[in-house]
């Protein structure tokens, strides 16, 4: 009599199939980690977006007016922020003094652009030379520190 040793092929499936049960739970809760974590520096660049605004103010007593329309943040339209504003030419540098160096852009995927928007007296435009609110739209993918996921505003009174 022979006294075989080894593993029979039903048990080499069940192992195979717990290993892909396992490797799939965890491909899938990191994808949810990228995603909070694309969400929680969304977050923290709107923030920072929004400091550099705040000290913009403090100099100018006004935000930046050199939009007519939506502007695209990080773009290469709006790459930095300085005593101009933002610099709308491409390739283009900023004035001293510079408030922020270079403005962050949404981490894809998901999400949408950040979105900069001067907001006059009128709630239009500004176009009077004087800014005295703005807005930043950006979308989060899901629920991240209090906020919903979906689109949301940033002014100077905080983020909504």
């Amino acid at each position: 009599m022979k006294n075989k040793k080894g593993f029979t092929l039903i048990e080499l499936l069940v192992v195979i199939a717990i290993i892909g049960l396992l490797s799939t739970l965890a491909v899938v809760s990191l994808n949810s980690a990228r995603q909070k974590a694309r969400d929680a520096k969304r977050v923290a660049d709107i923030r920072q977006v929004q400091t550099a605004l705040e000290l913009y103010f403090n100099d100018k007593n006004s935000y930046p007016n050199d939009v007519g329309a939506d502007l695209t943040l990080g773009s290469s339209l709006a790459t930095c922020l300085g005593a101009d504003g933002f610099n709308l030419v491409a390739g283009s540098a900023c004035t001293s003094p510079i408030y922020m160096g270079l403005i962050p852009s949404n981490p894809g995927p998901g999400g949408t652009a950040y979105i900069y928007q001067g907001v006059g007296q009128s709630g239009g435009y500004c176009g009077s030379g004087v800014c005295p609110t703005y807005q930043i739209i950006f979308s989060l993918e899901s629920r991240t520190g209090g906020l919903e996921s979906g689109l949301h505003t940033a002014n100077q009174d905080g983020v909504r």
